[in-house]
């Protein structure tokens, strides 16, 4: 399971990475979606690295994003109570656990919309037109992703 986070605008970018990030579900910086580890979504990542931070989510860090950001039709907070009342799972963490297992999806859980709108970083992204191994804030983080998702909460 990876987790694609947008972190620059597209003012003054190709058209089809423009596509791209609009079939991500990626229409605002600081939005995150959480993407299956398939050789679709793998190219699509791919094509749009110079805009996005993306790396493999930890199920807790999943968890404490879910709990803090995700968000129901109606804009209502997402709840144990709500997973529990309204899919196959006892809590947020077991639904999580699947999720990253590949043995869930987020359609499961009826009503959770599918982007989180996360909060723009604590202290601030790192240069945003530098890649992750070269100091900055776009690109693959691998399993660091966590850092900043964490700093997002």
């Amino acid at each position: 399971m990876y987790v694609v986070v947008q972190v620059r605008g597209v003012v003054n970018c190709r058209k089809e990475i423009k596509d791209t990030l609009k079939m991500l579900r990626l229409h605002h910086i600081n939005h995150c979606v959480l993407v299956p580890d398939t050789p679709a979504y793998l190219g699509m990542i791919r094509k749009v690295k110079d805009y996005v931070a993306y790396g493999e989510v930890d199920p807790e860090m999943l968890a404490t994003i879910l709990q803090t950001r995700g968000r129901l039709t109606g804009n209502g907070k997402l709840t144990d109570e709500y997973v529990k009342e309204n899919s196959g799972f006892e809590d947020i963490a077991a639904f999580t656990q699947a999720l990253c297992a590949g043995e869930a999806a987020i359609e499961d859980i009826p009503g959770l919309k599918p982007v989180l709108r996360l909060h723009p970083p604590r202290k601030g992204f790192r240069s945003i037109k530098r890649t992750y191994q070269q100091g900055g804030a776009l690109g693959n983080y691998g399993s660091d992703i966590n850092a900043l998702l964490y700093r997002m909460r």
